[in-house]
């Protein structure tokens, strides 16, 4: 069995390092300074009667006099002994660690944020109990101790290797904070365990926490001694556990209808979810406003009864301006945990898709699709009718048609738009997700157009492609197609007899499909197929328009945003309005951490210029239940669990006090020695 990490008792323990007790050595040097006889020099005098000591000592054999007490000679000796002590480093303290290498690790999760009253009863945090802890328990180390410092946030972080500065640990312990993000002690624990492994001696691992764990099983089987220390007293939270920012129709909303009504005016509708973590019923107000503005656009007051998590909807009517800005989510009245009480999101670029259809051939000015106008210059579409009127009959959808020249020049073309070009294969096609229909012979996004089949049969489709699902291509006949081979076989969507004839030339950025033939050219526009089809693909445009993120926007986790594939000298703003490391790969920006909940804004140059705004969210009921959670330490090594409230002050030092001490003496007798003495008593000089 391993000793135990820490020994309380009940009257403090006074530590010395011997180290600087050799200065003691240097009294008696001091001492035969003051007994040693004076060397005299010879000189002639009327009298040796006022030199009779004087005489004495040359008539003395000894090389040594009497010791006599002299003030000087005490203050020396003292100041000798107080620089001694000093350099000895000593202490008292109630807790006494007995490990050569010793791995602290600091909870750094959104939890440790919660406010807490200090041992004086100070208003503080959990994370400034725990970092005056770390202190505490670094001035405890034994003399040749080193120790090493973690911090525990999403990821594990190396503060400070190992070290036996306590000057220096401490300073890292000052720097670390409270992250705004889920944690994960596992990851921590693995890494000072990986640390601790290879050194000899005593190892131990501590670790400072609220408890809060949103894993708690991560302590198990740990293969070193362990031992937790709580910090900070249960307190009951409410948070927004939940959010999600749609657009709408304030008659279906109302009416539950499926699909809104064209004439249906446009409604933002945030969705929260808000939980009680507490034991008290809460009545709380939840508003909801725009960045950077003081209006409220919507406010509900709701109780939450004890461990509920209640539903809230709060809805306004945006105009074109409003599209794309933040908007924020706050509970009042404000808790122990303010960070959850917060929440962010953005309004949806509106409830209408653009679509923009683009031909490779000549049209007359002027002439939209079926159902749409064009816009001024433009050049009507002149592909496939029937691929124009399916995407028009859907109305959710702003369909504007031209030429290929109209499509690469427009200036201030939506980044979110669905872009169909029937007839042409373009290098670098602006918008959102494309759909490239009978493209010419040649190399197109990764697929070798071939040439021409005759009549083919179609014999198998991807269904488990989302572009494909709930639809049949049986009994579809096309006149002709193009041969298409793909990069690979998984990028095939439609074979037929004699080969493929639609792929899949999605990127990181936008999901692409090329059809190998023209729609009129078949029967397929005939079938309901070609209408479920048509769907599919505005349903993931759609999606990717709601979203513009391909991963999670949680806090603590990398952030993907979609940018165009020609962007460059990009550019990542994070909450506070720091700079943030972005990278960018295939028409994806990538944001290694976000460690704070709020808005970041990623910019970009480039021929298709433009800026997207990024919510990021805590939404932890794991971090926001600040109530008691049991530690999972079974199986595996020693794990012991204690609170801060009962240890006992760990460590207070007096190397600082017994150095101004030596340094009075000092000075006190650099004093005594240089004073002029004042004239004796009863033998004043007379008068002028």
């Amino acid at each position: 069995m391993a000793a135990p990490l820490a020994q309380a008792s009940g009257s403090p323990l006074s530590l010395l390092a011997p180290g600087g007790l050799w200065l003691l050595a240097l009294l008696g040097p001091l001492v035969v300074l003051y007994i040693l006889k004076i060397k005299r020099s010879r000189r002639r005098v009327p009298s040796t009667w006022l030199w009779a000591a004087a005489q004495r000592d040359l008539m003395a054999r000894a090389p040594f006099r009497r010791l006599i007490a002299q003030l000087p000679l005490v203050l020396q000796a003292l100041a000798l002994a107080l620089l001694a002590l000093a350099l000895a480093r000593p202490a008292s303290r109630g807790r006494a660690f007995t490990g050569d290498h010793v791995a602290i690790i600091l909870d750094t999760s959104a939890s440790m944020s919660a406010a807490a009253r200090s041992p004086s009863g100070e208003a503080t945090t959990r994370i400034e109990l725990g970092k005056q802890l770390a202190r505490d328990l670094l001035s405890g180390l034994t003399p040749g101790s080193d120790a090493l410092i973690l911090e525990a946030g999403r990821d594990a972080r190396l503060v400070a290797a190992l070290d036996r500065d306590l000057v220096r640990l401490k300073a890292a312990v000052d720097t670390v904070a409270a992250r705004e993000v889920e944690g994960d002690i596992g990851s921590a624990v693995a890494l000072a365990v990986d640390r601790l492994r290879q050194l000899g001696g005593a190892r131990r691992i501590v670790v400072i926490t609220d408890g809060n764990l949103a894993r708690p099983a991560a302590l198990r089987g740990v293969s070193l001694p362990l031992e937790v220390i709580t910090v900070g007293a249960p307190v009951d939270n409410a948070a927004i556990v939940r959010v999600d920012v749609r657009s709408g129709s304030g008659a279906a909303s109302a009416s539950g209808a499926d699909a809104p009504r064209p004439d249906d005016r446009e409604e933002v509708q945030a969705f929260l979810v808000v939980a009680n973590l507490g034991a008290q019923p809460r009545d709380l107000y939840v508003t909801m406003r725009q960045d950077n503005a003081s209006d409220v656009l919507g406010s509900r007051r709701v109780l939450v009864k004890p461990g509920e998590r209640l539903p809230v909807v709060l809805t306004f009517r945006p105009s074109p301006g409003d599209y794309r800005k933040g908007l924020l989510f706050e509970l009042s009245p404000r808790d122990a945990m303010p960070i959850d009480d917060v929440a962010y999101g953005r309004v949806p670029a509106g409830d209408k898709l653009p679509v923009f259809l683009a031909s490779g051939g000549g049209g007359a000015p002027g002439q939209g699709a079926p159902g749409q106008g064009a816009p001024a210059g433009a050049t009507a579409f002149s592909g496939s009718p029937w691929l124009a009127r399916a995407l028009a009959s859907d109305p959710m959808t702003s369909v504007t048609s031209g030429s290929l020249a109209d499509l690469l020049g427009a200036p201030a073309l939506d980044p979110d738009t669905f872009v169909v070009v029937d007839g042409a294969c373009p290098p670098d096609v602006p918008g959102g997700d494309l759909l490239l229909v009978n493209p010419p012979p040649g190399r197109c996004f990764g697929t070798l157009v071939g040439p021409t089949l005759d009549r083919p049969t179609l014999t198998s489709w991807d269904t488990a492609d989302p572009r494909l699902r709930f639809l049949t291509l049986d009994g579809v006949h096309l006149r002709a197609a193009s041969s298409l081979e793909p990069e690979s076989a998984t990028r095939a969507l439609i074979r037929a007899q004699e080969g493929t004839v639609a792929t899949d030339i999605s990127t990181a950025s936008r999901t692409g499909t090329l059809l190998g033939f023209d729609v009129g050219e078949s029967d397929w526009p005939l079938k309901a197929s070609f209408v479920l089809f048509v769907r599919n693909l505005l349903e993931q445009a759609r999606a990717h328009r709601a979203h513009g993120i391909t991963g999670p926007a949680r806090t603590g986790e990398p952030l993907r945003v979609s940018v165009p594939a020609t962007a460059r000298d990009l550019q990542a703003i994070g909450p506070a309005g720091e700079r943030l490391d972005v990278a960018q790969r295939g028409g994806v920006a990538v944001i290694a951490e976000t460690p704070r909940a709020g808005f970041y804004r990623l910019s970009w140059q480039g021929p298709q210029a433009g800026s997207v705004l990024v919510p990021a969210n805590l939404t932890s009921v794991a971090e926001s239940d600040l109530t008691p959670k049991p530690l999972v330490t079974e199986g595996g090594g020693e794990v012991a669990v204690s609170s801060a409230s009962s240890e006992q002050d760990a460590h207070t030092e007096w190397t600082w006090l017994l150095a101004l001490a030596a340094l009075a003496f000092v000075v006190f007798d650099v004093w005594y020695f240089t004073r002029v003495p004042g004239p004796l008593r009863g033998h004043e000089p007379p008068a002028a």
